[in-house]
């Protein structure tokens, strides 16, 4: 009970003074105990079912990305571009991403692996670790019984062999074909199918009607025969070159039996072949168009492409007109599409703009990896990212990305499992400039990134994703 004299004193007091607040003794304590007053923010998560990525840098939430999951309320379409500089964790997150969901059951992945060293491709360690051997396309092995894939495998349809033939042709000449010469394409290509039926059709049937047109393709639209041979002169010389020239051997014959389109993982290896050679979008075009016709089935798998340097397809308009189709067909069965592309510019500034514009808005998801200020820049304003995501982007060390899910931005850590380390570091890995080489490094990058990323956020006040917290 309090004192007469001390209440009538506060009382006169608050009379003359008006009503006087009492000043309590401050209170030192740790984060940890303050965050029941102070409640944490975070930008809402994509769910708790699919494949773990990593975690959530600001929240620390485990992050879960599954497109098949996504796709319908969440995501418009399953497909995925992966953008960022050698050396920041692309090939890493691709494989693990991979390895993880094939531990679904319904999950089949085909990789275009168009990287590699001392022979093999990247991907030759997982396919050895998974039991698989990998369909390694060659020119020099082709020629003495390597793999064959034949763009006119009767398991293509007939549209399906003339559009790839047509698109193969485009590609090497660097220009649409014109009426003449696409009428004798498709005569030559006619003829090929219908008279040859006790074995698959080959290219170089198609090279020689071409050379040697049959009366009755002229009679039929009532030109000269020597108007037809000289409409298919180019065209001929052009599939020569998979007959008899640097090509050869690779797509001159019946397709390898034995390719196991049933396996859980399929890789392409594509890493004999000069990257920047006219080799490699042809070689795109013709597996994107026969693993359409062969590879996807309307049997409920859900399945995944992926494609390394896949500025091969994007940045060719006759490619990159073939897989959107590819990519708009396949949302109906179950297929989701991975590009892997260093830089942006390398495809919005090519000859393929528009049909590039149209891929990547079909990409409902991106993920972005280090680049330098002026890229980041270009690159947010080509994908709509907000500002706070484009001045991070510059700062991010390996292992760290921006990740937008159709307008859920958020910065993610992916993280790496000890049975995942070995497949996923290898030596041709480590060969790229920046790769964390050791458990330390890798820790260490993830702490200067956070901090980094917390100095960005505070700076400009907080914002999605962002974490209060008391000292």
């Amino acid at each position: 009970m309090r004192d007469p004299m001390s209440a009538l004193t506060d009382a006169f007091t608050s009379f003359l003074f008006g009503k006087v607040e009492t000043t309590r003794l401050p209170v030192r304590t740790s984060t940890g105990q303050a965050q029941a007053v102070y409640l944490p923010t975070a930008a809402p998560g994509l769910g708790d079912s699919g494949v773990i990525i990593g975690r959530e840098v600001y929240s620390g939430k485990g992050y879960i990305y599954d497109p098949f999951q996504l796709y319908g309320q969440q995501l418009p379409a399953p497909h995925w571009l992966v953008l960022g500089e050698s050396g920041n964790g692309k090939s890493a997150l691709e494989k693990t991403y991979v390895l993880r969901q094939l531990r679904f059951r319904d999950r089949q992945v085909v990789v275009l692996d168009a990287q590699g060293e001392d022979g093999v491709g990247e991907w030759n360690l997982i396919a050895q670790q998974l039991g698989i051997t990998p369909i390694r396309l060659d020119p020099i092995a082709a020629n003495d019984d390597g793999i064959r894939l034949n763009p006119l495998d009767p398991a293509i349809t007939t549209t399906g062999q003339l559009a790839l033939l047509r698109t193969i042709i485009e590609v090497a000449m660097g220009h649409g074909l014109d009426e003449r010469s696409g009428f004798a394409l498709k005569v030559a290509h006619a003829y090929v199918v219908g008279a040859i039926t006790t074995r698959q059709p080959v290219l170089t049937d198609i090279v020689e009607q071409l050379r040697h047109p049959e009366p009755e393709s002229a009679l039929a639209m009532n030109v000269d025969i020597d108007d037809v041979r000289a409409w298919g002169l180019d065209v001929a010389l052009v599939l020569d070159r998979l007959v008899d020239g640097d090509l050869r051997g690779m797509f001159d014959g019946p397709t390898t039996v034995g390719i196991d389109l049933d396996a859980p993982l399929i890789v392409f290896d594509l890493s004999h072949i000069d990257r920047n050679s006219i080799a490699m979008p042809i070689l795109m075009a013709i597996v994107g168009v026969w693993l359409e016709h062969t590879w996807i089935r309307p049997d409920r798998k859900k399945r995944i492409f992926l494609v390394e340097e896949a500025w091969h397809i994007i940045n060719s308009p006759f490619v990159a007109q073939l897989f959107q189709r590819l990519l708009k067909f396949g949302r109906r069965l179950g297929l989701s599409f991975v590009a892997v592309v260093h830089h942006l510019s390398d495809v919005v500034d090519g000859a393929a703009a528009r049909e590039a514009a149209a891929i990547l808005k079909m990409a409902s998801t991106r993920t972005i990896y280090a680049q330098k200020a002026d890229e980041a820049r270009a690159t947010g304003r080509v994908l709509g990212l907000p500002r706070w995501a484009v001045e991070i982007i510059p700062t991010l060390t390996p292992g760290i990305a921006v990740w937008d899910v159709n307008g859920n931005v958020q910065v993610v850590k992916h993280l790496i499992t000890e049975s995942e380390r070995p497949l996923v570091y290898t030596d041709r890995a480590m060969t790229e400039s920046s790769a964390p080489q050791l458990p330390d490094d890798l820790l260490a990058a993830e702490l200067e990134a956070e901090e980094r990323a917390l100095y960005i956020e505070r700076q400009r006040g907080g914002g999605p994703g962002s974490a209060t917290t008391v000292a």
